[in-house]
């Protein structure tokens, strides 16, 4: 049985332990604590006289504390413990641990409290098997200090304690007296530190120059709470789940290294740190909520927008980052992930959110100062996007070495297959990327026309637009099966399989409105919808396997958009069943919304099946939740309005959601579900 982990999250920083509070090393998952991608911490287990701690309890109180209720021995001895321990755990920009020692008995009592410390300095990428690395250990009566250092490149992790103690190179030992019925207490301060060129602290260099001011998280999380939309829903769990959701994207913000803004980062355990795709849509997820998060995501984004042809980080003029990582793998060019550009996704939809945005907030200023980063990214699609001069956007890494194979959001190397199980020659033309380019080049003509003061640009792109649906909608339909191709081959060989990936085609608007029926026909029948959600791949088809993240398991992201897309066509009902099943997904779990789960049927597992390398939390999974609420709701910017037009699952009885935030200052929406399936709906599937 899979231990449990514990984990404690502040932006980039976060930790995870057993259920103990203790780290040991371990090649399934990534225990410790990490900054930045750098493990600081690998070994880290308390003792008292020798003995390991069993837990009683752990509260959980935030995002970014926690708090562990021990005793020594084991289970058997609980009942008699003159002896208890507690440890508040909390993260911010260092690691901070209160140990607390009581004594039960009536006769004072010594006890010998150990910490033991150690590190390896592994690179995130390197988890499962990190290579040794030269640590130096440094001491002194008040502190332990291990450094590493390549180059000009050095991390250091300082521990500190605040009562006396005796410091080895593997740990701080602390023999202590304490009275009858009394308690002794020390706080061990945990500093990460990243150096630079001449050995200068990178991170107090940029607090200092960015003019940042850490406020007391507490109040941080408190006006994050404060400002977001308060719900009120007669079905508990619906509360609970929302009031977690906006938790964890609360503590999926943080500030990248040389940038003053908080952004979205991808999600624990594995990425943590900006990811373009998963901040994108994120933002998009999330707008009627938490509006914020787009303007500093996208001048992140234009910002590090690429500006040059560089192979070896798959780098192209106006494409948008994939990623960007800060750990030894990076800096030495070991993975070409220090600003990783392999992503065909997130140029399109940097202007699909810019336009977006706009739409929800009424922040022209911001699409005037950015029309210089979205006219690169528009120009992008047909200057570097179209590979075989057909019109289709499609990729292929440049760095064949390292780069990512699929650079859809699909990005494992299996993830798009035929129905038979070949894998097509590059480069690739993925449908839901046809329906991005489509949406960007629609949203850019907006932009164009409204605010940019070039209506030739905009006729222009409506008119690409126009010529790219009549081709897709030629091209990529497949008649014989009533559904669109995953993809085109470099010759125009449509991959046949049946995937999730057409439901995004109905969130951008590109299929033909005679179509839809069947396209929301197939997403909904048992092949592809589970129960908990629709599928990445349709079962029956050979490469299908419920436990492969892109060959048929269930994304909440995935299906956010695919919901949204259902109702833009008209499709209530069938956008309201997704909503009820991720919601129930969602409750059934408990906590964070995980990135992905098994596609086992529903009525066969009855409970979601978690996959081991799925994060937990993830933002956009966080963020699926709000946009699967808003789809419920019908929420829509209409002008200098908000549409609200709910169609709600049955049981989920009434729901209110007060200032909502948007051009028209604060709307509220009220909805109640309508009673059993299709009453009321304004279309669903025939028959």
């Amino acid at each position: 049985m899979k231990q449990e982990l514990v984990h404690v999250l502040a932006g980039n920083s976060f930790a995870v332990s057993d259920a103990e509070g203790d780290m040991r090393p371990d090649p399934q998952a990534p225990v410790g604590l990490f900054s930045f991608d750098t493990r600081f911490l690998s070994h880290w287990v308390l003792t008292v006289d020798g003995s390991p701690l069993d837990a009683l309890s752990r509260d959980d109180l935030e995002y970014f504390e926690t708090r562990f209720v021990l005793v020594p021995g084991t289970a058997s001895h609980y009942v008699d413990a003159t002896v208890s321990v507690i440890r508040h755990r909390s993260i911010d920009d260092s690691f901070n641990e209160r140990i607390t020692v009581l004594n039960h008995s009536a006769r004072p009592a010594e006890y010998t409290v150990r910490m033991e410390v150690g590190n390896d300095f592994a690179d995130t990428s390197e988890i499962a098997g990190p290579r040794p690395r030269p640590v130096t250990v440094t001491r002194n009566p008040s502190q332990l200090r291990l450094r590493y250092a390549r180059e000009r490149f050095s991390r250091e992790t300082v521990v500190t304690a605040t009562e006396p103690a005796e410091v080895d190179d593997a740990g701080l030992t602390f023999r202590i007296n304490v009275p009858p019925n009394g308690s002794w207490t020390t706080d061990l301060h945990v500093q990460m530190v990243l150096r630079g060129e001449g050995s200068r602290d990178i991170r107090a260099h940029l607090e200092t120059h960015q003019q940042q001011v850490r406020a007391d998280m507490r109040q941080q999380l408190q006006d994050w709470r404060d400002r977001v939309p308060q719900l009120s829903a007669a079905r508990r769990t619906v509360r609970e789940t929302y009031q977690t959701c906006l938790s964890d994207l609360a503590a999926l913000r943080y500030t990248p290294l040389s940038y003053p803004e908080a952004v979205p980062v991808g999600g624990l355990p594995w990425a943590m740190t900006l990811y373009g795709r998963d901040a994108i849509v994120t933002c998009l997820e999330t707008l009627p909520f938490t509006p914020e998060l787009a303007p500093a995501t996208l001048r992140m984004l234009a910002l590090t927008q690429g500006g040059q042809l560089d192979d070896a980080h798959d780098e192209e003029p106006g494409k948008i980052i994939c990623e960007t990582r800060y750990g030894e793998s990076a800096a030495f060019g070991d993975e070409p992930t220090s600003f990783y550009f392999g992503a065909a996704d997130t140029t399109p939809l940097f202007v699909v959110l810019l336009d977006e945005y706009e739409l929800w907030s009424g922040d022209a200023d911001l699409v005037r100062q950015l029309r210089h980063p979205a006219r690169m990214a528009l120009d992008w699609i047909d200057a570097y996007g179209d590979l075989c001069g057909d019109g289709y956007l499609r990729y292929q890494r440049r760095n064949t070495r390292r780069g990512v194979i699929n650079q859809c959001w699909k990005n494992s190397p299996d993830a798009i297959r035929d129905r038979h199980g070949h894998a097509p020659a590059f480069p690739r033309a993925t449908c839901e990327l046809q329906g991005y380019a489509y949406d960007a080049k629609v949203r850019g003509a907006r932009m164009a026309r409204e605010f940019w003061n070039d209506p030739a640009y905009a006729d222009r792109l409506e008119h690409e637009a126009a010529a790219l649906k009549e081709r897709f909608n030629r091209d990529f339909w497949l008649p014989e099966r009533g559904y669109y191709a995953l993809a085109l081959e470099p010759d125009g060989t449509p991959v046949d399989a049946l995937a999730s990936n057409i439901g995004h085609l109905l969130w951008s608007g590109i299929v033909e409105e005679d179509r839809a029926v069947s396209v929301a026909g197939h997403l909904m029948d048992d092949r592809m919808f589970s129960g908990w959600g629709v599928r990445t791949y349709a079962d029956g088809q050979l490469p299908y396997n419920p436990v492969a993240p892109h060959l048929g398991a269930v994304w909440p992201a995935d299906n956010a958009l695919i919901a949204a897309g259902l109702r833009r066509y008209g499709f209530d009902w069938e956008a309201a069943r997704i909503v009820d099943a991720m919601f129930a997904l969602a409750e059934r779990l408990d906590g964070p919304v995980p990135e992905v789960v098994a596609g086992y049927p529903r009525q066969v597992t009855k409970y979601p099946v978690q996959l081991p390398s799925a994060g937990r939390p993830q933002s956009w999974s966080s963020g699926a939740l709000l946009m699967l609420l808003a789809t419920g709701l019908g929420l829509r910017p209409c002008g200098e309005n908000l549409l609200v037009d709910p169609v709600l699952p049955e049981g989920f009885g009434q729901l209110d959601v007060l200032d909502i935030p948007g051009r028209w200052g604060y709307s509220d929406a009220h909805a109640r579900d309508r009673g059993p399936r299709g009453e009321g709906h304004r279309r669903r599937l025939r028959g």
